[in-house]
């Protein structure tokens, strides 16, 4: 999904003017089409993420879709939180992520493998604070029921190139059936990074339980703010 100017305004409640010095500067993503600029909603998703930069309830207001609400704590459910995971560097980590992933029978692992190398060699998608969260720039669709992201502790924290410099120590990497899923699924993720409790619980790391738990609760936070947006 492609943002206007304005569009990015809204959501961060920010002028159209702090928009265009950001583009400027190019501390923001932006593509010009037809002497006006487009930002990526994945790209804008990891760069607020990134500068912590508070997500706006409205960034989920979207038209009706046919498919089955987002929902951040079922995700993890399907994907899975895993400990002590093995990787001296960002490319073995990766390899045990992969490996480590709930998917079905037929998904190419190899191939998801080198899609999230590329990824990373192309731009980090370490957001600050030891997480990082990968996943293609341009979302791909495999051969999955439901979104799901895989919750994984390194056994010990790794360089993955992060603005803030902080090794990596939790990585939640996002698998989704379409583009609209995997949107919705990064923004409640974006969002649950900056809850205060959420981050608590990946922070210890805290039990299965405890992270399941505090993402339902950013997920009915979330349900009732869309609400109050939509009435």
């Amino acid at each position: 999904m492609e943002l206007k100017v304005r569009d990015v305004a809204t959501l961060l409640k920010v002028s159209d003017k702090t928009v265009y010095r950001w583009i400027r500067d190019g501390a923001i993503p932006a593509y010009r089409v037809q002497d006006q600029y487009r930002i990526n909603r994945t790209e804008l998703l990891e760069w607020v993420t990134a500068q912590k930069i508070p997500v706006s309830a409205e960034i989920f207001n979207e038209p009706p879709h046919a498919e089955e609400p987002a929902s951040l704590s079922r995700a993890i459910e399907a994907g899975g939180v895993f400990y002590r995971v093995e990787g001296t560097d960002k490319p073995a980590v990766l390899r045990s992520v992969v490996d480590t992933m709930r998917l079905p029978e037929g998904v190419d692992r190899e191939f998801l493998y080198h899609v999230l190398l590329a990824r990373e060699k192309a731009c980090s998608t370490a957001v600050g604070d030891g997480v990082a969260i990968p996943h293609p720039r341009n979302p791909i669709v495999l051969h999955v029921t439901q979104p799901s992201v895989t919750v994984c502790f390194l056994e010990q924290p790794v360089e993955f190139g992060a603005m803030d410099g902080q090794p990596v120590r939790v990585l939640f990497t996002l698998v989704s059936p379409t583009v609209h899923a995997h949107l919705q699924t990064l923004s409640r993720l974006a969002f649950a990074l900056q809850d205060p409790g959420f981050r608590a619980v990946i922070s210890a790391p805290d039990t299965r339980e405890a992270i399941l738990r505090e993402a339902r609760r950013v997920d009915s936070l979330l349900d009732s703010r869309t609400a109050r947006a939509d009435a």
